[in-house]
């Protein structure tokens, strides 16, 4: 079964690993949010897609859900004694990634193919894309003014109330090469649990990507990223309220209208299934909540199996 996963964070990442662990090998394939991507220090830094690469490659730092496990944070240290602000933390070999990627790409190498080599040489058995290969940048609107998503989400720590998004170069933006290629081969298409709005959005919002979704036959399910009202990581639930959304998995089916035909929520969210189902969706109410490999591989095969058991129209 080929299966094409759209996912951005730490809970995209987690469910895309339990889906290349009950998959075949090379019959996964992630279309990664490039949106909040970033240069710092001459290094281009791409969040999202490491924080994937690095969970599917099983190296992913199992307390926080991003960078390496067991890093050290040397450079980081010595930059900080030459007086930078060290805001964003990178570890050690977190830094030998984001240096092979930023010299590969100044020597005419596309974003898509530095992702290629990376996670084939870290042993990643499934197809990592990023959306797109020309810069898409998130600003965000608030009280505050505008400020670049990292700004926000890293070094505010996302206590800025988030009046609007605009995405920076998504007009001249297109999906990256085998991007179009993984959705109309797909047998499923999945909606990670991830932030709809600046994480799955950007993705969606490229051109041609929605006629290639809506004109794939495969069943599209989408994995809800709030249980309970709340966002189980990141700002997700605050942002849904502060734009005007409601924050429930009803309010995240809302956003994803006339897109998906089946939505996964937590058993604590079973009583939303009539509101969804009013929408026009089918609802598969589980437990959500991936505490561990376990919880990720049950979930990724209840996930696919629901898709398989659709009739789309």
């Amino acid at each position: 079964m080929k299966v094409c996963a759209l996912a951005g964070g730490v809970g995209g990442a987690k469910l895309a690993s339990g889906l290349q662990d009950v998959l075949p090998p090379g019959d996964l394939s992630v279309v990664v949010n490039t949106a909040d991507d970033f240069d710092l220090w001459g290094l281009h830094i791409c969040p999202d897609l490491d924080t994937v690469m690095y969970t599917l490659a099983g190296i992913s730092n199992p307390e926080t859900g991003w960078g390496i496990a067991d890093e050290s944070f040397e450079t980081l240290n010595m930059l900080e004694r030459y007086g930078e602000n060290i805001w964003f933390k990178l570890g050690d070999r977190d830094i030998g990634t984001h240096v092979l990627r930023t010299h590969r790409m100044i020597s005419g190498e596309t974003l898509t193919e530095v992702t290629a080599g990376l996670a084939g040489a870290l042993g990643v058995e499934s197809v990592v894309l990023p959306m797109s290969d020309e810069p898409v940048s998130t600003v965000l609107e608030t009280p505050e003014g505008r400020l670049e998503f990292q700004e926000y989400f890293v070094r505010r720590r996302q206590r800025d109330e988030v009046l609007g998004v605009e995405l920076r170069g998504i007009e001249e933006a297109r999906p990256a090469e085998g991007v179009l290629a993984a959705i109309s081969g797909a047998d499923t298409i999945v909606l990670c649990p991830s932030n709809p709005i600046v994480s799955i959005g950007p993705i969606l919002a490229l051109s041609g990507m929605m006629e290639a979704l809506t004109s794939s036959s495969a069943p599209k399910v989408a994995v809800s990223p709030i249980v309970g009202g709340r966002a189980l990581k990141g700002p997700a639930d605050r942002m849904l309220a502060s734009l005007g959304h409601e924050v429930s998995s009803t309010g995240v089916a809302r956003i994803y209208t006339g897109l998906v035909d089946g939505m996964v929520v937590d058993l604590t969210d079973e009583r939303e299934r009539v509101g969804i189902e009013a929408i026009g969706m089918r609802v598969l109410a589980t437990e959500s909540v991936m505490r561990d490999a376990e919880d990720r591989r049950r979930l990724a095969s209840e996930t696919l199996e629901f898709g398989a058991g659709m009739v789309v129209h």
